[in-house]
């Protein structure tokens, strides 16, 4: 038997002031979409915010369905709207916020494993890395520099 060791690297900002302005200004944009949330059963309120290389921000926000797991996280929602409403896009960064209606969340929210796998499918596609930026309601903000560091087991299209 071997080990294998699998390290990933992130950035952590102590607060949204220490971010660069450009990616304040998008996670500002995922804390304004989180409120748009339709959440009535988690209560638990996230807001995804993708700048695309023309320049162009996509939002999403989760909407949750009674019959679950109809509902779409807001990763997924903002990133299946880009890749509709602007397929020959490159996706560059991503902000994403979380809250909850009930106790306050005070430690970054990554994304879930559904999501991961879907940033995956359109990091490969476009062959570029999309940078993962994400917080809580308030505190520390994680960067990933490709959703490799969230998903080293990456399943794409070659495993097919």
């Amino acid at each position: 038997m071997k080990e294998i060791n699998i390290t990933t690297k992130f950035s952590v900002f102590d607060e949204m002031s220490e971010l660069p302005k450009n990616i304040k200004d998008l996670m500002e944009q995922a804390v304004e979409i989180r409120k748009k949330a339709y959440a009535p059963y988690s209560k638990f309120r996230v807001g995804a915010a993708i700048l695309l290389d023309n320049g162009k921000i996509v939002l999403g926000s989760n909407q949750e369905n009674a019959a679950y797991p109809s509902g779409l996280c807001a990763e997924r929602v903002a990133i299946f709207q880009a890749g509709a409403i602007y397929p020959d896009a490159k996706m560059l960064q991503m902000a994403i916020s979380a809250t909850a209606d009930e106790k306050p969340v005070t430690s970054p929210i990554p994304p879930c494993g559904s999501c991961r796998q879907a940033i995956a499918e359109y990091e490969f596609k476009q062959e570029y890395p999309i940078e993962i930026y994400f917080m809580g309601e308030t505190g520390a903000i994680y960067k990933s520099d490709s959703l490799k560091n969230l998903l080293p087991f990456m399943f794409d299209k070659n495993f097919l």
